[in-house]
């Protein structure tokens, strides 16, 4: 059966990362650069669609809280602060290069905690009226050991809640189809370096938290699962389309926030009392 892949999307998203790097070697090259900081991340984040949310500058580090969009990556915009405000401050402040050191510290957040997403993930089946059924139509998965992610010179966790509902929401999944899904996506997830922590499908969508490295945005993420699904579902089960009047498995649209330890609210209140204490 022949599905048009997908190749774009439109998001429903609230992507919120907390990132932190240091100056080269530790050193207090930002002890009078404040103002300087202040206006270089705004005219950077402008310039390139990132939306700062916080940011708190120290002697030796910059922490920053930042809204970023699905096709965002988290390593090229690290990237990008870092070069474009190492070449501003060498000029401005005559700050020898490099300005800031190789690695960095990126954290995902958002509204919700992610023992919070868990347990909303969990209780689908209830949440959706299935659970009193004898055979429900809804299929869990979660992790039993969490998977490493690696990236060079990068201390991270980046997770996010994904969901993505099928083509004018027709009930295409059973239990069944959801475990082939399942285990198909996680063969797809080993291979392409991402991680899959829970994953609830009920008949017209599914919902995931999944892991992502630095160098991946959580759009290319999610158009891989979408066409390696359809793909999976267009060869194993090509009668169900022309049952249900669809010609491919998802729409071509999302939801993707963040998730994590602590919330936004919490680290933007946390930059806020460390300025003050200053």
């Amino acid at each position: 059966m022949n599905l048009t892949s997908f190749t774009s999307l439109s998001w429903a998203y609230q992507l919120h990362y907390y990132l932190c790097f240091r100056t080269h070697r530790c050193r207090n090259y930002l002890q009078d650069a404040s103002s300087d900081l202040a206006q270089l991340l705004a005219e950077i984040c402008g310039r390139h669609e990132y939306h700062l949310l916080d940011f708190e500058p120290y002697t030796d580090q910059l922490r920053c809280l930042l809204s970023l969009q699905p096709g965002q990556n988290v390593s090229k915009v690290v990237q990008t602060i870092k070069s474009n405000a190492s070449r501003e401050l060498s000029i401005r402040l005559e700050l020898p290069k490099p300005v800031w050191g190789r690695g960095y510290l990126a954290r995902s957040t958002g509204r919700m905690r992610i023992d919070a997403v868990r347990e909303y993930l969990a209780s689908q089946s209830e949440h959706h009226g299935y659970a009193s059924r004898i055979n429900p139509p809804v299929y869990h998965y979660r992790a039993s050991e969490r998977r490493e992610l690696k990236s060079a010179h990068a201390s991270f966790d980046l997770s996010h809640h994904l969901v993505l509902a099928t083509e004018r929401r027709q009930g295409f999944f059973t239990s069944e189809r959801g475990k082939s899904l399942c285990d198909y996506w996680l063969r797809v997830a080993e291979a392409r370096k991402f991680a899959i922590d829970q994953i609830s499908v009920v008949p017209d969508h599914v919902h995931s938290v999944v892991r992502i490295v630095p160098s991946m945005s959580i759009e290319e993420c999610a158009l891989l699962l979408m066409n390696n699904g359809q793909h999976l579902m267009g060869k194993s089960s090509p009668e169900v389309f022309v049952k249900v009047g669809i010609n491919r498995l998802w729409q071509p649209s999302a939801y993707a926030g963040t998730c994590g330890e602590v919330t936004t609210a919490l680290v933007k209140s946390w930059l806020d009392s460390t300025a003050r204490e200053e």
